[in-house]
């Protein structure tokens, strides 16, 4: 065992617990976190910034920086589950309800781009709101300048359903009402954050969603260092599916839909384990032959919450299923076990 301080508190971990990163954005990166917090102290979040919308999107266009709402999140996520943790999880995630210009912002939002200011970098500033925190674990943007989506989309005038129009901004990608056939960052090519980059080479394990597919999981694998770390990572890789479709970016996509789409953004891309909610997957073979074909193993397991004092799924991911399933692939797969 060996002793760390995190936030002000000593934490004890068995010695060589694994080096995990998680890569997406939004709210399902922060289920991801939230289950792979318990599991290790040595877990790192990459961020997708390409968020145009909300308070992100307003202080992106006023300050010109890099949009710090999937960052706050991925920061809550991490928050412990004591007082502390709890309460700073909440203060940071509050939005102010005004009939002013604060409406809206959060307040973990202006912390972030407050430190930004201040230390003039954006990884030493989320290291010292980690701090405050007492997060478990550290969050990089994936890279330091705001980028954009840009989508290629079918149908997005009922009128004419095979024309191929295309939709700009993270906002507008993720509620079109056309088909979204594939996406780009601009600018193009942009740089990765090292520190990110030098993680995911660094790693035992690397997950990859669930999340928004198109606007959190996709932008790694465009940005072109974090891309070719991917590849050429020895960690082992789980892409973790979503446990429905996602209105508007990807509606009517099956989960081997999903792995289709993944495996043409990233052909060069192998994956290890794809793991998916047992009750989400309506044809497990199709599922497991795409799962093949990204050189993966198929891990069908309970990952989903349910409706408090029902068995109704909630569409979300319950934090200690999840957990307890990463934590199966990672002991199965020969890692050392996990502190607690």
């Amino acid at each position: 065992m060996s002793a760390h301080i995190i936030g002000g508190r000593q934490i004890r971990r068995r010695r060589g617990a694994p080096r995990i990163v998680a890569l997406g954005g939004g709210q399902g990166l922060s289920a991801s976190l939230s289950a792979l917090r318990r599991l290790t102290g040595e877990l790192t979040a990459v961020v997708t910034v390409a968020d145009d919308g909300g308070s992100s999107g307003r202080l992106r266009a006023e300050l010109g920086v890099l949009p710090p709402g999937d960052l706050r999140k991925a920061l809550a996520a991490l928050c412990g589950d004591d007082e502390w943790g709890r309460t700073w999880s909440e203060v940071i995630q509050h939005r102010f309800q005004s009939n002013g210009d604060l409406h809206g912002h959060a307040v973990g939002n202006l912390l972030i781009v407050a430190l930004w200011e201040k230390l003039g970098d954006p990884v030493e500033a989320l290291a010292y709101v980690g701090r405050l925190l007492g997060a478990h674990g550290r969050v990089l943007p994936m890279s330091a300048v705001p980028l954009d989506i840009e989508a290629t989309v079918r149908g997005l005038d009922p009128a004419f359903p095979e024309r191929m129009d295309t939709v700009r901004g993270q906002a507008e990608v993720a509620v079109t009402p056309g088909e979204v056939e594939s996406v780009r960052l601009l600018p193009q090519d942009p740089p990765a954050v090292p520190e990110a980059v030098e993680a995911v080479l660094e790693a035992d394990w690397v997950v990859l969603g669930p999340g928004s597919w198109f606007t959190s999981v996709l932008p790694h694998l465009m940005v072109p260092q974090l891309r070719t770390a991917l590849v050429e990572a020895r960690a082992r890789k789980v892409l973790a599916l979503n446990l429905v479709a996602q209105p508007g970016e990807t509606e009517g996509f099956s989960p081997q839909r999903h792995l289709e789409v993944f495996g043409a953004h990233a052909p060069e891309l192998t994956v290890d384990f794809v793991l998916a909610d047992k009750e989400a997957v309506a044809d497990a073979e199709a599922l497991r032959s795409a799962a093949k074909r990204l050189g993966a193993e198929l891990v069908l397991d309970d990952v989903a919450a349910v409706e408090p004092g029902t068995r109704v799924p909630s569409g979300r991911h319950d934090p200690e299923l999840l957990a307890a399933a990463y934590d199966r692939i990672f002991r199965m797969h020969g890692r050392i076990a996990p502190w607690r």
